[in-house]
């Protein structure tokens, strides 16, 4: 019943056992349970024999019901995340209300993630890890099989340094951040080198280069890296971000929170979604031309990858800034003929417009990259998102993202079940 609508009756009257069972969405007995623990006063009409409530009281009661329950950690009802880190807003995205797209052309990707963290930039800040961090991460990271995914090994990079830290729960402000200026580093150090040497000190971008490609690195390729760092960062709610959030209500580690993030990541439908895109624009690349590719891919019943995105009806603000970058990159000319002939021969039929995913996989198709190292770029930019968001929930209510679940199975109370019993196989299609 809402707050004030009339009840039954002429006004000021009480209400009955039943009435006020009604109004507050319990059974009878439960009111009884309320007079006894003093939240109810209930009292018998003279001549009368059943118990009788104030109107007032009782929709007092249930008011104060409805505010419980809204808030209440089963209740899911803040599945709505107030946040004040990204807004996405008319094809244009904005880290704490500064554009998302000035701040990564202009910052590195470092002092984007202080922004994103404290609300201040650090000029000139860099981030290091100790050398014993560091062997305990690389040695494990080197102990996976070679067939490992880029998740799996950020995973594991996470988790020994985690191992090592035995400040680690600590969720106090200075200690996360202390936390996240180690993890970053130590998840790019602890990758496999592509070069015989790879670097250990300088700007992340230039860290990260060393372990995704052998090629000598120039200037204006370590600045799309930097820049796609970036504006990688944070992208709001992304279903990575939301697992952080709730590890982190769940009062889990920053290096808990990160490895949820990074397990949602590896879906095709998110941070592996560049590698997809890598494959076939090399597909376009071998063939000459976008259509007998662009063919196969809607004949096999999928999508045709790095086009499109649900939060952008125009074209996605980071692809828009990483292709104009590349244009500066000689080697990257083919790649983007490739992905614009792509845009064109899907325009056809669908007018979809290029998103980030498309623009990873120009870079890392031109800079001699695998493909899966978009996944890689992606992951360790979002990590300093996924550190935000997790700042953020840790000074929220614990445990407040709790869905309720609907449950569609069959009603209680049902038979054990025999030997044999539960779903058959399917058939064999004929």
């Amino acid at each position: 019943m809402r707050d004030h609508e009339p009840v039954p009756g002429r006004p000021g009257r009480r209400l009955t056992t039943k009435e006020t069972a009604e109004l507050l969405g319990v059974k009878p007995e439960t009111v009884y349970a309320y007079v006894s623990r003093g939240l109810l006063t209930s009292r018998r009409e003279p001549g009368g024999r059943a118990s009788t409530f104030e109107t007032k009281e009782v929709e007092a009661l249930a008011r104060r019901h409805r505010r419980e329950a809204a808030t209440s950690p089963g209740s899911g009802g803040d599945l709505s995340v107030r946040t004040r880190i990204t807004l996405i807003d008319r094809d244009r995205y904005y880290f704490r209300g500064v554009d998302a797209v000035e701040l990564a052309l202009r910052h590195s990707y470092e002092e984007v993630a202080e922004w994103l963290w404290t609300g201040r930039l650090a000029e000139g800040v860099a981030f290091t890890a100790p050398g014993p961090v560091l062997d305990v991460a690389r040695r494990a990271v080197n102990a996976l099989s070679e067939h490992a995914s880029p998740a799996d090994r950020l995973r594991v990079a996470a988790i020994a340094a985690a191992a090592e830290d035995p400040l680690r729960f600590d969720l106090s402000e200075d200690s996360v951040l202390n936390t996240a200026r180690i993890l970053i580093p130590t998840l790019v150090s602890a990758l496999p080198p592509a070069l015989y040497a790879p670097k250990d000190d300088g700007p992340l971008a230039h860290r990260l280069w060393t372990r995704l490609t052998g090629r000598p690195a120039d200037e204006a390729s370590l600045h799309v890296l930097d820049t796609a760092l970036a504006l990688l960062a944070d992208h709001d709610l992304a279903a990575s971000t939301l697992a952080v959030r709730v590890a982190a209500s769940a009062r889990a580690h920053a290096y808990a929170a990160v490895s949820a993030g990074l397990g949602v990541l590896e879906g095709p439908l998110h941070g592996a979604a560049s590698g997809i895109a890598h494959r076939m624009l090399l597909d376009v690349l071998d063939q000459g031309t976008a259509v007998p590719v662009i063919a196969d891919e809607l004949r096999a019943g999928r999508r045709v990858p790095g086009l499109g995105h649900r939060l952008y009806s125009g074209e996605d603000p980071r692809a828009r800034v990483l292709f104009g970058l590349l244009e500066q990159v000689p080697r990257a000319e083919s790649a983007l003929l490739a992905a614009r002939d792509i845009v064109a021969t899907t325009a056809r039929h669908t007018p979809l417009h290029a998103n980030v995913d498309l623009a990873l996989a120009v870079f890392t198709a031109s800079s001699g990259m695998d493909a899966t190292a978009g996944e890689t770029i992606f992951a360790v930019a979002r990590t300093a998102g996924w550190i935000a968001h997790a700042l953020e929930e840790y000074g929220e209510r614990p445990l407040r993202m709790r869905p309720v679940g609907h449950y569609v199975g069959a009603r209680p109370p049902q038979p054990l079940p025999a030997a044999g019993d539960g779903p058959h196989p399917p058939s064999r299609p004929e």
